[in-house]
């Protein structure tokens, strides 16, 4: 609201003509106006409370075009300061105790009202992932996905915790208020129950049942839509977010352009951006960005997932004894599961893994990225690294930025889209090790293998060691060539100073924030300040995961560099022209050795089997011109075309380093 706005009481003419249309109050005293006032734009109004009214001009105009000028009729009012150039109308008991800024309309509700004091969902603990709530999460309006992991999964780190929590109810007791606000151009109409919640600029809610305890944090560049039937309780909701269809939302904070629909059940869980629900189930689940799931019969529990897909009826249990829901379960970034897969928890995934069937053993994966686990007469079996050669793993790496929906400047979430990163090659490093000590252990002429309740068969797991190296080769030789990319160099010793790295934060181990992947070391620092005091508010620590996004390829050629020292077998000081060009030439390989294994998995798509059910009344000639007609050529289409493009452009691109460092003498 306009605080400079100057306020006055009612003349005696402005009483006896809002009377005469209807209006009333016990003590039109405690009704102040501004100076446009003009009391025949109200009608049939009960006011009571302390009433603040501004300028009634101009008119509201809905989607239809039918127009109806501002103003307030058939309604209670109580206790309540509304704008400019407001609409009101039609409110079956009243509004009570709120701020209604400029452009607001209302139309057709029961009951709009704050009720003592709110912090309008700030400061609500969410017990995620342990449902028992040992690692419950305190929202707030601009909760991030990185922060919410950390304080979700650092629980040994307890100071640093406690100190999170107390800035979070530092916060929610700064915003708290008897007075709720529904901010400018908001649209409200034909809700039932609206309690205590503060509604953000530009917001629209249609056919809302009941919104209670919560925040729509919605601005003119992302409007927040809540639609029809939706139940909410105890809830922060962020900008560009949908949520309708007779959803339901208990205790959960819903990050920025996400879609909830078609009768979703949400409760005790976290949605960060880009997430979509409908049809199914949540419940006390960390959906990282992107996590999907679109189909009926499918319950995510007491897990954390990012950029996931369930497949239908997808499942997981975590009452695996009897002392409750405690226990959780891990699916790392760019995992699947495909229809009717069940997971029993404790259990950890590692990233972009595609699982198949229904898995009754505990298990951890978390080592060998990029795989299949199938099962198959209830025995679990892993095939390590198969991922990486699909060409399904290549689209979605490909969708996801271009499926992001924030329109919001300010976006919460900082996410790495990358496929290949200090993360998931740290992966590659540790499978390749882990799946060689494997082979030595049990015997190099074996037929299988066992490994933590899973099987995986001889020729998996060469081609599981010979995939790894093919992705490790590649991703070094990517940041090489970013590296050295449009440098003239005349000798060894100009070569070794670009290659060394400025910056040492980069070196040690990786992890994944829920979309942020940053190195262990920066986040341990980032915890160790919040304990001693040194950062002490959200906005700083908002700030340092700003800054460890913006920092991402700087630390990440660090890390690069310590890992093609111990491939190659020297430090980066000893490198010579030999040792590049003998890289470039693996990467090059590994490019289009993959490249290729794309080729063939796309193809697949444009045999012969995958024409079944093209040409439904006709021969051969016929199925082969619908299929074309539907799914095109394969050679035009447009990730062959891709594939195809990247072979030249890799190949060229490493001819030309090839060129420029062959001429260092």
């Amino acid at each position: 609201m306009n605080p400079s706005v100057k306020y006055r009481k009612l003349s005696v003419s402005e009483i006896k003509t809002l009377e005469a249309g209807g209006c009333r109050c016990d003590d039109w005293n405690r009704v102040k106006v501004d100076r446009g006032f003009d009391p025949a734009r109200y009608s049939n109004v009960t006011f009571s409370g302390e009433i603040k009214l501004q300028e009634c001009k101009k008119e509201y105009t809905d989607e239809s075009g039918v127009s109806t000028r501002c103003g307030i009729s058939n309604a209670r009012i109580h206790n309540c300061t509304v704008g400019p150039n407001v609409l009101i109308c039609n409110i079956g008991e009243y509004i009570a105790n709120y701020n209604i800024e400029d452009g607001v309309v209302i139309k057709n509700c029961g009951k709009i009202h704050t009720r003592g004091k709110s912090s309008f969902g700030n400061g609500i603990e969410v017990a995620v992932l342990n449902e028992t709530g040992g690692r419950s999460v305190k929202i707030w309006d601009r909760l991030s996905a990185h922060q919410a992991y950390i304080i979700a999964l650092y629980r040994h780190r307890d100071k640093a915790i406690g100190k999170l929590e107390e800035m979070v109810d530092k916060y929610s007791k700064s915003i708290s208020s008897e007075r709720g606000t529904i901010c400018r151009n908001s649209r409200i109409l034909n809700c039932r129950d609206i309690k205590n919640v503060r509604i953000g600029s530009f917001s629209r809610l249609e056919g809302a049942i009941s919104l209670n305890e919560g925040s729509l944090n919605s601005c003119e560049d992302d409007p927040v839509f809540i639609g029809p039937g939706v139940i909410m309780d105890h809830f922060i909701v962020c900008s560009g977010t949908i949520i309708t269809e007779s959803t339901l939302i208990d205790k959960c904070f819903i990050g920025q352009g996400c879609v909830l629909g078609k009768h979703y059940s949400a409760e005790n869980s976290l949605f960060f951006a880009n997430c979509a629900g409908y049809h199914g189930e949540a419940c006390s689940i960390f959906a990282g960005p992107y996590t999907v799931t679109h189909h009926k019969s499918t319950l995510l529990i007491a897990g954390i997932f990012s950029f996931m897909n369930a497949g239908s009826g997808s499942n997981q249990s975590n009452h695996m004894y009897k002392l409750g829901p405690i226990h959780q379960g891990i699916m790392e970034r760019g995992s699947k599961t495909t229809s009717d897969s069940y997971l029993l928890w404790p259990a950890r995934i590692g990233p972009f893994t595609l699982v198949m069937g229904r898995h009754y053993k505990n298990m951890d994966t978390s080592s060998l990225p990029f795989s299949y686990l199938i099962e198959s007469n209830d025995e679990s079996i892993l095939v390590p690294g198969i991922n990486l050669r699909s060409v399904g793993t290549i689209r979605d790496a490909q969708k996801w930025p271009k499926r992001d929906r924030r329109k919001d400047p300010m976006k919460i979430d900082k996410v790495n889209f990358n496929l290949l990163s200090p993360y998931t090659i740290r992966k590659m490093f540790e499978g390749r090790e882990l799946l060689l000590k494997i082979k030595s252990v049990a015997g190099a002429v074996s037929s299988s293998y066992t490994y933590n309740n899973m099987l995986i068969k001889g020729p998996s797991l060469d081609r599981g060691i010979e995939l790894y190296q093919t992705g490790i080769n590649k991703f070094l030789g990517n940041s090489l060539i970013k590296r050295l990319e449009k440098i003239r160099f005349r000798s060894n010793n100009d070569l070794r100073k670009r290659l060394a790295p400025e910056r040492s934060s980069g070196d040690g181990e990786w992890v994944d924030l829920a979309g942020l992947i940053a190195p262990q070391r920066v986040v341990d620092r980032l915890l160790d300040d919040i304990e001693s005091g040194k950062i002490s508010s959200l906005d700083r620590i908002e700030k340092e995961f700003h800054d460890m996004h913006k920092s991402y390829y700087d630390w990440e050629w660090t890390w690069s560099c310590e890992r093609l020292e111990k491939e190659i077998g020297k430090p980066v000081s000893e490198f010579t022209a030999a040792d590049v060009l003998g890289m470039v030439e693996r990467w090059k390989k590994s490019v289009i050795d993959l490249d290729k294994l794309l080729y063939d998995d796309a193809r697949k798509e444009f045999n012969l089997s995958s024409r079944t059910g093209f040409g439904i009344d006709g021969g051969e000639e016929v199925k082969k011109r619908d299929f074309k007609q539907v799914r095109g050529e394969f050679e035009s289409n447009s990730v062959v075309s891709a594939i195809q493009d990247h072979i030249k452009q890799k190949t060229a691109l490493g001819d030309e380093l090839i060129a420029r460092v062959s001429r260092i003498r």
